[in-house]
């Protein structure tokens, strides 16, 4: 759990391996965009920091994080990729719209993973407030895309590892 003394996005105690050899996708809610888009940044540039080919990113955004299940399960569908990396923000609000939603992307991000057998990342932030979710998206608490990037080159290579 992250304080306010830790970023969780320290990977200095881990072995990344290269992602130059795996195609990714990453699916962005284009909801609450400030976050989004800093959570982008962050698994975009990381991808690329651990030797991921711009040409094998493929992104598509989509309009909320709802709707981050059914993107996936469209690019996985239409594309052979290793990992998608989904990345969403939702806020608590004043009725149960919140666990209903981060309920369903949470469910559905798995079962889009078992359909396709290809690992899909959950980057989706689920916060009581907007501050919590900048401290997640480049703020103190680091930046949950860059984990969710490291978490997807991670997966992919998993598969290669059992020469399955």
């Amino acid at each position: 759990m992250a304080t306010s003394l830790k970023s969780l996005s320290d990977f200095s105690h881990i072995e990344v391996p290269s992602a130059e050899a795996y195609k990714f996708g990453i699916i962005v809610s284009q909801w609450n965009a400030a976050v989004t888009g800093a959570l982008y940044e962050g698994a975009y540039s990381s991808l690329l920091k651990h030797g991921a080919l711009e040409e094998n990113i493929t992104t598509i955004k989509v309009p909320g994080s709802f709707e981050l299940t059914s993107g996936a399960d469209i690019l996985l569908g239409s594309k052979n990729l290793d990992a998608v990396i989904c990345l969403g923000c939702v806020i608590q609000g004043e009725t149960p719209h919140f666990g209903f939603i981060c309920n369903a992307v949470a469910n559905g991000v798995t079962k889009v993973s078992i359909k396709h057998t290809k690992p899909v990342i959950f980057g989706v932030l689920t916060t009581d407030n907007l501050q919590q979710a900048l401290d997640r998206a480049g703020g103190k608490h680091g930046n949950k895309g860059e984990e969710a990037a490291v978490t997807a080159i991670m997966m992919a290579g998993i598969k290669p590892s059992l020469n399955l």
